[in-house]
């Protein structure tokens, strides 16, 4: 049984920092490709960040390009969300998800082709 746990998040001000973390227990294989949404009250979720331990480089969205860096931590089925600086817009609730195929271009942003969730970890950014 896969699990997803996510924490890190938090409340901070406006150009602060935080980082998240998110840990999958129970694949059965080496390969770990994980995404990051987040979905803010009253809005639909939406794609943040995408990695893939089997190639390719990591995929953000535009609002968070250039803020935001994803990539693979120890353990190795840990990803890590760095942001950097963080906007009041960017308060939302984050969520990890595990997928167990490979994505190709906009698939990796759509969030039901994700195969398992973390329960989410609540970021706050205040101006």
């Amino acid at each position: 049984q896969v699990e997803v746990v996510e924490s890190g998040g938090g409340l901070v001000q406006a150009g602060d920092s935080l980082r998240l973390s998110c840990t999958a227990s129970g694949l059965t294989s080496s390969s770990l490709r994980m995404g990051w949404f987040r979905q803010a009250p009253g809005k639909e979720r939406e794609f943040v960040a995408y990695f893939s331990s089997t190639g390719g480089s990591p995929s953000y969205a535009n609002s968070v390009k250039g803020r935001f860096t994803i990539s693979r931590d120890s353990p190795k089925n840990t990803v890590i969300l760095q942001m950097n600086p963080l906007k009041p817009e960017d308060t939302a609730v984050y969520y990890c998800a595990v997928v167990l195929r490979p994505l190709f271009g906009g698939d990796k942003t759509v969030w039901d082709i994700y195969n398992y969730w973390g329960q989410g970890t609540q970021v706050t950014v205040s101006s």
